[in-house]
């Protein structure tokens, strides 16, 4: 709001002060017979003033507040209303000060200005929107909308209107048009804000206009019962009072918040019929109301039955949707049953039902569990999406179901796990044989080939449940140890190196709480000079009770824990540390990369590259300097990992492929993989200065040597050479063109100290 604008608390107080002069004049007026208080037309001047003020009000509003469209336009309609009230209320007022002291009668041109007032206030209201979109609220709505009105207008009608239409001095057609729009205003409005539950119109603010329609019945009812010399009372201390509304209703839409949608009042047609009793019960007891001629004591009648039918109607609408309601929350009922104890996914039965039936076989009989588990699905999620891992796995649980047939029921316990409940024990190892069968074809839409390793387990009745499913668990892992893509039937023992590994993953957690992993360096040398040019980060655990425990058997571990992730950042962190310190003590020329390894579960964790970020960051190590070892395997893993990967890239971060050449994939990987480094596999290295020229082992190891070199050449990519064990190694490398390289013969893994003791003594070399 700007400052110019002037807040309608201003003209709130103005209205309310015209309405209370005009109920203090008109009070003295009685009190003082019509002679203490000038003439009579003074009481016709409070009208239009008021009414003024209301447009004025709802001016202001309009230009301070933003308003969406259906709101502006009832606004606007509403302050139109206003000036045509003002203006109609003027000319009565002059009249009556042209025929004092005889009560003027409606002049017409008032009676239209006034009538158009009311038209549009009665558009207006119209207008506003009820929130409503189908048709079937809608026309509910309409139908108790319909009743209100209708009982409304009975009353209105029987004790205000009709008695002014059949008064022996007849009023003018000008009066009863307006008096018959005003109290059809207030019918209108009453009902109509009954169903408003928020939008453009603040809810309030509608209340209150719709309240100035009780003005008119007011008025109806003072001329009912002083005829027309009820008119002044109305004039000069009712009608104003719907100024002062209107007024008010600016001011709570300036000053309304969004309020929360509410429905209607569905008590309103019930209150109608209540109401129409009223002017019934009137008719009934009241002979005048009969006889020849008394028309209007049946029309009350015709319309208190109309409305009790309308009623009767919504009641059967009301049967209808309670009936619908029923129906739905039944269904719902089921849905949510089905949901709880089924998979969304496949539709099989979810770990929940296959507990609740294995524990109900048990408790009969014998019964036999087949765990499945799908090899390698982690791999398909991962280069093909989750759309068609999902795809994958509703095709399995079909042909899984087809391969249990009525020896067994199939379940989907979590992600890629299966199980087959097999009440008959002789089956068991028929449903397996099947359930491998249905694996050796193309599965899904996508055609996919998928192997499964399966695990059996048989119990006597009253076996606990979570007893079996620890068994068929131990022989499914049995069955992955020997290769996958077969089943073993569980044997006692089985279940030790499934609760070594569990044991394994809760000392990983313990460990890297308490700080006993170390992290130790590899150097990396020129092949020519000896000189250490940087070196690859290695972790190792230092366990209080078993010592050193070796990577193959922590790091796998780690993995499937998902512990990889709080470990590599360690690693990270701590080599950036130390490299950083390594820079400081012996300058930018005596280490040129440090390569820690990262794991394929690190790159798909989203703060992956932030960690990164915030390791250099922390430390000040340039990250030209860090160098990111990773397999073939691991960048074989999606468009995902690649974005990681270009995204490294792109800070400035080198990437060496690891182990190059082993993979079926090698040379198609450097076309969008953005490495900067490969590293000759161990493979290639093994021997290759043993065999005599000319000889096929001695031909194959050096072809792929110098292919690899040549192709990283032509690429412009560094080279690391891996596992060199000797001397003889070296030469034959450095023929080859090789003039980086790393092992246990250049140096082996070894604490930060040892390093920086190498680092020392290189320095001192270089200096003499």
């Amino acid at each position: 709001m700007t400052a110019a604008v002037r807040p309608p608390r201003r003209f709130v107080l103005t209205a309310a002060t015209i309405v209370l002069l005009g109920v203090l004049w008109y009070l003295a007026w009685v009190l003082t017979g019509g002679t203490g208080m000038g003439t009579m037309a003074v009481g016709y001047l409070f009208m239009p003033a008021v009414m003024t003020v209301g447009a004025m009000a709802v001016r202001s509003m309009r230009r301070a507040v933003p308003l969406v469209r259906a709101g502006r336009r009832f606004w606007l309609l509403l302050e139109a209303c206003c000036y045509l009230f003002s203006a109609g209320f003027t000319l009565l007022a002059v009249d009556a000060f042209r025929f004092a002291p005889v009560a003027p009668s409606m002049p017409p041109a008032g009676a239209v200005l006034i009538g158009s007032g009311v038209v549009l206030a009665m558009w207006g209201v119209v207008q506003v929107p009820l929130g409503v979109t189908s048709w079937y609220e809608r026309g509910k709505q309409w139908l108790d909308r319909t009743i209100a009105l209708l009982g409304c207008c009975t009353v209105l009608w029987h004790f205000g209107v009709a008695p002014m239409v059949l008064a022996p001095e007849p009023w003018t057609t000008s009066a009863l048009s307006i008096l018959l729009l005003a109290c059809g205003f207030a019918a209108g409005a009453i009902t109509k804000v009954s169903y408003i539950a928020g939008g453009p119109v603040d809810r309030t603010a509608m209340r209150l206009i719709a309240s100035t329609g009780l003005t008119a019945a007011g008025v109806a009812l003072l001329a009912v019962l002083g005829g027309y010399d009820g008119i002044l009372p109305g004039q000069a201390a009712c009608m104003p009072l719907s100024g002062l509304l209107i007024a008010l209703g600016a001011r709570r839409q300036q000053g309304a918040s969004a309020a929360p949608q509410r429905t209607g009042n569905v008590w309103l047609p019930y209150l109608a019929v209540l109401a129409v009793d009223v002017p019934v019960a009137d008719v009934l007891f009241r002979a005048e109301h009969w006889g020849p001629g008394k028309w209007e004591g049946r029309l009350v009648v015709v319309s208190a039955v109309t409305v009790t039918a309308l009623v009767a109607v919504r009641q059967y609408v009301a049967f209808r949707e309670n009936s619908r309601l029923l129906r739905e929350k039944q269904a719902d009922e089921e849905r949510l049953r089905h949901e709880a104890t089924h998979d969304p996914l496949t539709g099989l039965a979810n770990r929940a039902l296959f507990k609740q039936r294995l524990e109900t076989a048990l408790g009969s009989g014998s019964a036999t569990v087949l765990l499945v588990d799908l090899d390698d699905f982690k791999t398909v999620n991962d280069s093909l999406g989750h759309d068609v891992g999902d795809t994958l796995l509703v095709a399995f649980a079909g042909a899984l179901s087809d391969a249990a047939g009525a020896d067994g029921e199939a379940a989907r316990l979590a992600g890629d796990e299966f199980a087959v409940l097999v009440t008959t024990p002789e089956a068991g190892e028929c449903v397996a044989e099947r359930v491998m069968a249905a694996t050796t074809v193309p599965i899904s839409t996508h055609r996919l080939l998928v192997h499964v390793s399966a695990g059996l387990a048989s119990a006597l009745p009253g076996t606990v449940p979570s007893q079996v499913l620890r068994d068929a668990d131990a022989a499914m892992h049995a069955a992955k140890q020997r290769g996958k893509a077969n089943w073993v039937r569980y044997a006692s023992g089985m279940e030790q190196p499934a609760q070594a590994h569990a044991r394994l993953g809760g000392d990983l957690r313990r460990a890297l709480d308490a700080g006993e992993f170390r992290v130790v360096y590899q150097p990396i040398v020129g092949l020519a000079d000896g000189r250490v040019l940087g070196a690859e980060a290695l972790v190792r655990w230092a366990h209080p009770e078993r010592g050193l425990v070796s990577p193959a058997e922590f790091i796998p571990a780690a993995e499937r824990t998902g512990l990889i992730v709080p470990l590599g950042r360690y690693v990270l962190r701590e080599t950036c540390r130390q490299a950083a310190q390594w820079l400081a003590e012996f300058g930018p020329d005596a280490l040129t990369k440090i390569a820690p390894n990262v794991s394929v579960r690190q790159l798909h964790d989203p703060d992956f590259v932030a960690d990164v970020r915030a390791a250099l960051d922390d430390y000040g190590l340039p990250p030209e300097r860090l160098v990111l070892e990773l397999t073939e395997s691991a960048v074989l893993r999606g468009q995902q990992v690649l974005r990681v990967l270009h995204e490294l890239h792109d800070m400035g971060v080198r990437l060496a492929l690891d182990d190059f050449g082993t993979g079926e994939s090698s040379l198609s990987l450097l076309r969008s993989f953005p490495a900067a480094i490969v590293k000759l596999d161990k493979s290639f290295v093994d021997g290759i200065e043993l065999d005599e020229p000319g000889t096929p082992a001695a031909d194959a190891r050096q072809a792929v040597a110098r292919a690899v070199i040549q192709l990283a050449d032509a690429l412009g990519l560094d080279t690391v050479a891996e596992g060199i064990e000797s001397q003889e190694q070296v030469e034959r490398l450095l023929r080859l063109g090789y003039t980086v390289g790393q092992g246990y013969h250049l140096g082996r893994p070894g604490s930060a100290e040892d390093l920086t003791a190498r680092l020392a003594g290189q320095r001192t070399a270089a200096a003499a």
